[in-house]
């Protein structure tokens, strides 16, 4: 039979054992969380420049288009309002 002081070592090792299983989940979730935010950030700037780069083609091309861009921004509202107006 065990003692009071063996009992209360083996619930301190347990608590102990427990406790830095907790630290290490934590631990590791924020490492989890860290690498997504990162992850994240790094889309979003990719996606930021892309967004950039597309709009400068976009004016390229309507400045040297410009009769064509007109002809397709009245069709596209044309069709636009044709899809609205059901």
């Amino acid at each position: 039979m065990k003692t009071t002081a063996e009992e209360n070592q083996t619930m301190k090792t347990t608590t102990d054992k427990v406790a830095n299983f907790a630290h290490e989940t934590v631990d590791a979730l924020a490492d989890a969380s860290n690498q997504a935010r990162a992850s994240y950030d790094e889309k979003s700037d990719q996606l930021m420049n892309a967004e950039q780069q597309a709009m400068k083609e976009c004016q390229t091309y309507i400045r040297e288009n410009p009769v064509t861009s007109l002809g397709l921004a009245v069709a596209g509202g044309f069709l636009l309002s044709r899809l609205l107006s059901r």
